[in-house]
Order: structure tokens, then sequence, then C-alpha cells
């Protein structure tokens, strides 16, 4: 288990802050994450990795020469915030354009796809690459649906290698597509990781089996089977890799033999010399293979094999120096000049700190509403956290109740802050949607912290909301929400009680009952559909490859957000 950490919640912090204490020749922290300690020449493309902590070294231990030029750090397995993405951008670019570099999670496409958005429109080209290269979490004719795990490695290295020969950022993309292209993964779990704070690992494997295709961010493999030899894990590992071979490739590999944080140096070297010895009957030659911890889980006990079949570009890139706190190659020679210097960035956002409207009349008695109905759901919350952790470790990562208490907890301070401003209930209710959505990180957040802020758009700043302004509030969170995160209803998420509960609230205002009476009707309708997930299987996010587990077990959003109604309706009007 996770036993060195301070404040749970705290966790991903505290270790950037120790990991730039201890590496201040490579990088320097800042908000969000870390940057070369040294900015690149002036025209560089910034190549950032990035995704949830809980990888080391991936993301934040390969930022240097020849590799990264910064890593945003979401909290332990949950996407960094769009806010995060951005400031670390902000601090990394030097003209060239920005390239975000993650696997292929919802939160991660939705945040860093958000943070690309904000730096086009500030003037910085701003690109994102999601890697599939996990062989487990979808069939052959769905790539485009496939997880990033451990390839992400050769994917980001190669780019990398490109952005620091001088590369456009057109070409450092191409790179990076023509890497996932040809690069497959797949791993294989003893033992579950344990998230910090937590008794209880997110999953468990029966003694003498192994899960086969596991996930990086706790989630179990999508089947069971016997634990025997090395030599027939490497059989298993290698004949899954070679029957996804690409068309059109050669006998030249890069080679991961990944560890996932427990299991042992040794053991891997034992597995590498079967894999080594069936590779090279295959007719394939390992191009300076890597055997070590390269992306890992926590304190999972387990591995995961990665083959990238190169071409003679991508073997250039896979063999170029490189020098990083976690990753040494070779010797790196500048093609530039170098300049210590960081400065205020004209694409920077506008601050959260400008004046907010002011709320008048009636306004006032709303804006004190929503902050007692943020209280409510502070507190829910807060009960509910290790009810909600448990919800979604069953396909999930198990983080869902911390990141809601995070969320909520920022959400409440940035409201009691604008209220303290007398600010009118859309500035209060924007600033803390923007507050959830960059502290909680991760799906949920910025799907809450949208909400937040389109409910807010619909209320007054001068009076009390009429039937039809709280209808349409409602509806606005709603399309916020599917519009940011895709989902439908029955893809098994949050989408799923948020729907019936708009639909409800609005049917019943229309009949002309009284408001109070409205939202409380719609509620149980919430808490009815949220239930009923249960018998949904998920289409999509990180439960979506361990559909058939799902099933049985309520979405752990839809349940979330049925709590927080629930709290809300329960909460004196006053």
């Amino acid at each position: 288990m996770t036993r060195l950490f301070n404040d749970p919640a705290r966790f991903a912090d505290d270790m950037v802050s120790g990991f730039a204490a201890a590496h201040p020749e490579y990088v320097t922290a800042v908000p969000g994450g870390v940057v070369r300690a040294v900015r690149p020449r002036p025209g560089k493309v910034a190549v950032l990795t990035g995704g949830g902590s809980g990888h080391y070294p991936a993301f934040c231990g390969v930022v240097g020469p020849g590799f990264a030029d910064g890593s945003v750090i979401g909290n332990v397995f949950t996407s960094p915030s769009a806010d995060r993405a951005h400031t670390v951008a902000l601090e990394a670019e030097t003209g060239g354009g920005v390239l975000f570099l993650f696997g292929n999670y919802a939160g991660d496409v939705m945040n860093f796809g958000l943070a690309a958005q904000w730096l086009t429109a500030g003037g910085i080209p701003a690109r994102c690459f999601a890697v599939t290269d996990d062989i487990a979490s979808a069939p052959a004719g769905d790539l485009a649906r496939r997880r990033g795990i451990a390839g992400g490695f050769v994917v980001f290295k190669t780019a990398g290698a490109a952005a620091e020969e001088g590369a456009s950022l057109d070409e450092v993309v191409r790179i990076a597509e023509r890497a996932n292209a040809r690069t497959r993964t797949l791993g294989v779990a003893f033992a579950g990781c344990t998230l910090p704070g937590q008794s209880e690992p997110l999953f468990t494997v029966p003694d003498g089996k192994l899960g086969l295709g596991l996930g990086i961010h706790g989630e179990p493999g999508v089947s069971e089977r016997e634990l025997t030899s090395a030599d027939d894990l490497a059989r298993t590992l290698v004949e899954g890799l070679l029957a996804e071979r690409p068309q059109h490739t050669g006998s030249r590999v890069a080679v991961l033999l990944n560890g996932l944080g427990t299991t042992k140096h040794e053991e891997l070297y034992v597995l590498w010399a079967a894999v080594s010895r069936l590779l090279a009957e295959e007719g394939l030659e390992a191009v300076r293979p890597e055997v070590g911890e390269l992306v890992t889980s926590l304190d999972m006990a387990g591995c995961s094999l990665t083959l990238t079949w190169l071409d003679d570009e991508l073997e250039r890139l896979w063999l170029a120096p490189v020098d990083t706190p976690a990753h040494r190659r070779g010797t790196v020679h500048s093609t530039g000049p170098a300049t210590e210097a960081r400065h205020a960035h004209p694409g920077r956002r506008a601050s959260a700190a400008s004046p907010l409207p002011t709320a008048t009349g009636a306004a006032g008695r709303t804006a004190e509403r929503a902050v007692r109905a943020l209280r409510a759901a502070r507190d829910v919350l807060h009960e509910q956290e290790e009810t909600l952790g448990r919800l979604d470790a069953v396909a999930g990562d198990g983080d869902h109740g911390r990141g809601m208490c995070k969320g909520v907890d920022a959400a409440l301070a940035a409201a009691e802050r604008a209220h303290e401003e007398h600010a009118a209930p859309a500035a209060l209710l924007g600033a803390a949607g923007d507050a959830w959505a960059a502290d909680a990180g991760g799906t949920s957040g910025a799907l809450w912290g949208a909400a937040l802020r389109a409910l807010g758009s619909a209320l007054p700043a001068d009076r009390a909301p009429d039937p039809t302004e709280l209808t349409a509030g409602a509806g606005a969170a709603l399309t916020a929400i599917t519009s940011l995160g895709k989902a439908e209803p029955g893809d098994k998420t949050l989408v799923d009680a948020l729907q019936p509960f708009v639909a409800s609230f609005t049917r019943r205002l229309t009949d002309g009952g009284p408001v109070t009476d409205a939202f409380a009707g719609a509620v149980a309708d919430a808490r009815t559909a949220a239930e009923a997930t249960a018998g949904l299987r998920p289409r999509l996010g990180r439960a979506r490859p361990l559909a058939e587990r799902s099933v049985g077990t309520p979405d752990p959003g839809a349940i979330s957000l049925a709590m927080v109604l629930e709290a809300v309706a329960a909460h004196p009007k006053r």
C-alpha cells in the first residue's frame, strides 16, 4: 500500500514539490506541474506530457532535453484540469506552438482539449494527441476507442526528439500519429494498487491468477487466467501483440518491458529472457530495448509489454539522445541558444480576481441560497466519499469520491468569497464552477464546472428567477454537460440521472406547481434513474473496457448527482 503521505488530497502536489526540489537542474515547479529549468531556444515546439499522478517516471520524470518541455500533473489517477494544462503551457512555450500528449481517457481528452482551445484563442497554436496503444481495451476494428498505457512512452519520446531537432508543430504531430499507429501494448496484474489514505486495494487478483489487460489507473484486467511460469507469461504477451501487428511494417521494433510499481527488476529480467527469445524466433530485432519502470500504477504488482514497429525515421528518433531525471541516453547537444527568462504571456487568460457583477434586490437571496446549496453538497459528498470511491472502483479507478470532495470544497470557497463581494448569482456560480473544474480535474470536475456556470447564466442579477428562468438554467446545465462530455442517456454516466431530473422539473413547473414541490419530485425521479443505471453497460469512459463487471453496480457519477440534489432539496429554504 501507499504509506508515505501527509494529506492524501495533496499527495500529488507534495510529490511535485519534492520532485522539483530533488532535480533543480532539470525542472522548475509551476502551478499545475513542472517545466524545464532552462527554457529551450525560441521557436521550439513545446511538447507537454500529462495526466494523473501515480505513474512515475511518467510523466514528470521525462522532462528535459530530448524529451518533454513540461508535464501537467493531476491528482492521483485523475486528469489535470484545463486550467492547469493552460498554465503549464504558458510557462513552457517559446513561440513554436504547443503539443499536449496524453493517454486516451475522457477527462484528459476533455481538459487538454479545452486548454488547447484557450491557447489557440490567445494566439498560441496548440494541438492535442491521445495515445491508443492498449490492445485489451477495444477490438482491433475500433482503435480510436483504445486507451493509452505504457506505449505512450515511445510516442512521447519520438515526438519529443522530433521537436528537439527543430520540427514544426505539424511535423511533431505527424510523428506522434505515426508512432502511435505502430505501437501495441498488453499488460497483466498480479495484485491491485492502493490509493494514498486507503487501506484496501482498488481490486484484488485471486491467488494463482493474473489479470490480463489491466489499466494503469488501478483498473483490473478484462479477464483472469492462471499464473504459471515466466515463459508462459512471455508467450501470452508476445503472441497477443503479434496478433495485432500493424500492416506494412518491418522487423525492427522498439520494446518496453515495463514494471507497474511492485514487480522487481530481477523478475522483469527473468521475463525479458523469454520475451527476447520469442521475438527473435519471430524474426524481430529489438532496438535498444527498455526493461524497468517507465509507466507505473502506484504500487500495482504487474507488468506490460510494448512493441513499436520502427521505420528509419522513428528509429532515429527513438535512439536520439535524451537527458531527463528518469531517462538518459547519449549526449544531448543544444541546437540553439536557450534562455533562463520566464515572462507573463499575452495569451494568459483573464484573472478570476476581476470585479464580479453585483446582485441587487431579491437576487441577493438567490445568491445566498446558492451558497447554502453548495454547503449541503459539501456535507453529503464528504459523508459519502468512501461509498462513491467503492462504486467507482468496481470498473474504474476509485477516485470519484475524492475528486468530488476536492471539487465541491473549491467551489464552496469560491462561492463564499463571491458572496462576500455581493456577486450576482451568475457570477457566483460561474466562480464556483471554475474553481470546481480547476481543483478537481478529471471528467467530473470539468462537467460539474461547466454545469454550474451554465446554470448561473440563466439567473437574473436584479430579482428572483421566475420558473421559466429556472428551467432554462437546468436545461443549460444539461446542454453544457452533454456538449462537453458527448454522453447520451444510456451511456451510464451522470446524464442518465440529470436528463430525467431536468425533464421532470420542467414538466412540473410548466404544469404550474410550486417550485419546491417541482424540485422535490424531480429529485426523486433523478434518484430512481441513478439507481437504474445498475442495469446498464458503460459505453464511455474508463469503465467501458470493463463493461460486464460494471453491470449490477450503479454509475458513481449518476449516484453522486442524485445525492447532491437530495441534499439540496432537504436543506431549509429560508
